[in-house]
């Protein structure tokens, strides 16, 4: 979940950095095309960085990323902290984006991996939730600051980035690895070893466990004599082209949901609606995250209830809807300048909130985890963050241009993305809800390869022992479970 503080502690501190009047004296008030540049330089990196990720990921271990992500952070954190001209600075802001896809791919992978079943949309739900926490701190940070009268009104938020990612380094070491890439470095014992701590209990004998063992085992033993791991894995069959068209979806609608607007560029939102002073487009942004906090964890915990679908489907619907009358509002505050509609459009980005959060933030990287196999759900999860830093990218450079130049009328192109994206989940979004990883390692391949999987399965439950036999012994830290390998 540090992965998350980090992400929105930088989106939420751009945000902030552009009501901090030292910041703003220091990059000559930034506009239109430089402040875009400022903010897009993050997305540049991350798109740069994502051809690598899933190496990484796959080769040395999801905790292993996470740490490399953590280290890149860390010394854009410095580097922007140190800035001493507007090179500096993008520089750094490249390096943050550089190291933040690395620990989002593999964090959301092994979360998903990890997860007891019927917790993993809940746990992936929360991962995602966290996201706010890093926006809470920087907002409220942003807001402490904003009217020091020296440099370190911007430079103590920028420091403070490298704080998430330090987390990360110290606590990963108590996270266990995935049991599924053990199982695919033929390293069985561990992966068994793990399933039985976290989804038995202790209890080497579970049948939940020694079905779940096999179920895994199996999977991927059929998925690497079906298919490879190379890029090109993605494109070969419909059922893999399908669920790239569908992440490279969720990539955009991410972005281009409307939510890039209060992300990075409030304060011109605000500017737009009547409100100049700082410190109330800071409050602002404070209290609007940490609504975002409440609604988000309220969700991660309620919203994996509902399938997939009717909740992917509430969320657009009730997007469009939002966002038709946030648009509205502040073309009446544009026409007559209606405090009224001012006040309305400060209501819709509250309520936006919720909206979005509902499964765009509580189910994607769950949904992203259940759509695509072991083999290539680290690609998968790199193209959709490849789309969605794109997307971001785009966001970030064209949005204070658009909202400077169109005002209001900017915000049509919202509109109709957002109806676009009723039609495209109605229409091509599969249910994954209530199945396993492995159950939906085969989704689009066909009756007859998930009937030899589960024939599979079967007979490995019912001709093979448990890899591991535990021993309880004591020592100077308590009762722990210890793993000796059988006798071959």
């Amino acid at each position: 979940m540090y992965r998350y503080r980090d992400d929105q502690f930088d989106s939420s501190m751009m945000n902030g950095l552009q009501a901090v009047g030292t910041w703003q004296e220091f990059f000559n008030h930034p506009r239109s095309t430089i402040l875009g540049l400022l903010s897009a330089l993050y997305s540049l990196g991350s798109i740069c960085s994502l051809p690598f990720v899933p190496f990484v990921t796959d080769r040395l271990g999801r905790r292993w990323a996470i740490i490399v992500g953590s280290i890149i952070m860390m010394i854009g954190a410095v580097l922007q902290t140190a800035s001493q001209d507007f090179a500096m600075f993008v520089i750094a802001r490249f390096l943050l984006g550089f190291g933040i896809p690395f620990a989002i791919v593999a964090a959301s992978s092994m979360i998903g991996e990890l997860s007891y079943p019927k917790e993993r949309a809940r746990i992936g739900s929360l991962f995602n939730s966290s996201w706010f926490i890093g926006a809470i701190v920087a907002a409220g940070v942003t807001l402490g600051t904003f009217a020091m009268p020296t440099n370190w009104g911007w430079r103590i938020p920028s420091i403070l980035q490298i704080c998430p990612s330090l987390l990360q380094i110290i606590f990963i070491w108590s996270l266990p690895e995935s049991p599924r890439w053990l199982v695919a470095k033929g390293r069985g014992e561990e992966a068994y070893a793990i399933l039985v701590k976290y989804h038995a209990e202790g209890d080497i004998d579970s049948p939940f466990v020694k079905a779940e063992y096999a179920e895994i085992e199996k999977t991927l033993e059929l998925e690497r004599e079906s298919s490879n791991t190379t890029w090109k894995e993605l494109l070969k069959t419909p059922g893999m082209r399908k669920r790239v068209l569908i992440c490279s979806f969720l990539g955009l609608a991410t972005q281009w949901s409307g939510n890039g607007l209060t992300s990075y560029f409030l304060s011109p939102i605000l500017e737009n609606v009547g409100i100049h002073d700082n410190r109330e487009k800071n409050l602002i942004n404070l209290a609007m995250t940490c609504w975002g906090f409440v609604n988000a964890t309220a969700l991660a915990l309620t919203v994996s209830k509902m399938s997939r679908r009717v909740a992917y489907l509430a969320c657009t619907i009730s997007l469009t809807f939002i966002f038709t009358g946030w648009t509205i509002a502040s073309a009446r505050y544009a026409i007559n300048g209606d405090q009224a509609s001012s006040r309305a459009v400060i209501a819709f980005i509250f309520l936006y909130s919720p909206a979005y959060n509902m499964a765009f933030n509580a189910l994607t990287y769950t949904f992203l985890v259940e759509l695509f196999p072991y083999h290539v759900r680290a690609k998968g999860i790199a193209i959709f963050q490849w789309w969605g830093r794109a997307a971001g990218f785009f966001n970030q450079f064209v949005n204070p241009i658009g909202i400077n130049n169109a005002g209001w009328k900017y915000y049509i192109s919202y509109c109709i993305f957002l109806l676009f994206e009723v039609f495209f989940v109605y229409f091509l979004f599969p249910e994954t809800s209530h199945r396993s990883l492995e159950e939906l390692a085969f989704l689009f391949e066909g009756e007859k390869m998930r009937e030899e999987q589960q024939k599979r399965i079967e007979e490995h439950i019912e001709d093979a022992q448990p890899p591991v036999t535990p021993t309880y012994k004591e020592n100077d830290k308590g009762s722990a479970i210890h793993v000796e390998h059988l006798e071959k």
